[in-house]
């Protein structure tokens, strides 16, 4: 039995649920979920620029299991603007 997930800081509010190709109907796009704990990541991370360390200690996680997160996260992204996928932004339900 794997260990329960302990919860993440999460600062950031997506201002929209989706993200998608324009000009494609939600309905004809395979979509791909991208957690809260995720984008949270990526803004720390790769939009703000905090070095890993910062960034766990930020999320009051550990820095591996903020690269794990950050690996996830990167992955879904490119693999959705590669294939032409919609991202769906979960709202956040960790501690704040």
């Amino acid at each position: 039995m794997p260990r329960p997930q302990k919860p993440r800081r999460i600062g950031c509010r997506p201002a929209y649920d989706c993200f998608k190709p324009n000009g494609v109907p939600m309905a004809r796009l395979e979509t791909l979920a991208l957690a809260a704990d995720e984008l949270e990541a990526l803004k720390l991370v790769d939009q703000q620029g905090l070095q890993q360390q910062a960034a766990a200690a930020e999320m009051e996680i550990s820095r591996q299991t903020l690269g794990n997160i950050l690996a996830r996260a990167r992955h879904k992204v490119a693999s959705a603007l590669v294939n032409g996928m919609a991202i769906v932004l979960a709202p956040p339900h960790e501690k704040e």
